[in-house]
């Protein structure tokens, strides 16, 4: 099968979010004149290391909106744990409705930023706006980059100086309405690494 995006796939469903996978999410709080705001993001990735960046893209909804107002947001990792609470906050709820309040998830402020964050996530990157761009189409989708100011990390997913991924669980998401939960992990070494 072959098929140009332009000129549609002819598919139940579109293949592209299942072709693009998995995809870490972004459960991205934000706090704005309105309230605050908890949604999740899959179009959402780390960019650089130094100094540490971070990009999320989606309609022009309460999350960009309150970035667009503040300049601030934080990325929350969504835990197997949390996934029922996550599902929630996907909700298309009014403009000023708190998630946070919606899906029973306790808050936490932020420390370098105005910004709630969310207590239980087991590590949560404070985030502070370098771009808010519209994208192409007609969806008004827009890309927000940031720099990373503050990570917090909950110690119980800690061993041996490293984030446990074993321990966290992460979520992934896949096309359609799937769904992944990292379990399995392994180690592969460069070729160039020092011995």
């Amino acid at each position: 099968m072959f098929y140009e995006p332009k000129n549609g796939h002819g598919l139940p469903h579109s293949p592209f979010n299942a072709i693009v996978a998995p995809r870490p999410i972004g459960w991205i709080s934000t706090r704005g004149s309105q309230g605050d705001n908890l949604a999740p993001y899959s179009f959402f990735n780390a960019l650089a290391y130094d100094p540490p960046q971070v990009m999320f893209s989606g309609g022009l909804k309460d999350s960009i909106r309150n970035v667009q107002e503040t300049g601030v947001f934080a990325v929350n990792v969504v835990s197997e744990g949390a996934l029922p609470q996550m599902n929630v906050t996907s909700t298309k709820l009014p403009r000023g409705t708190d998630e946070f309040f919606q899906a029973g998830v306790e808050k936490a402020e932020c420390n370098t930023i105005s910004c709630p964050r969310v207590a239980m996530s087991p590590a949560t990157l404070e985030c502070r706006a370098s771009h808010i761009l519209p994208l192409l189409g007609d969806d008004n989708d827009w890309i927000v980059i940031a720099e990373v100011t503050g990570i917090h990390i909950r110690e119980e997913y800690m061993t041996d100086g490293r984030l446990d991924l074993t321990k966290v669980r992460p979520a992934a998401r896949l096309g359609y309405r799937d769904y992944a939960i990292i379990t399995s992990l392994f180690e592969l070494s460069r070729p160039d690494d020092p011995l």
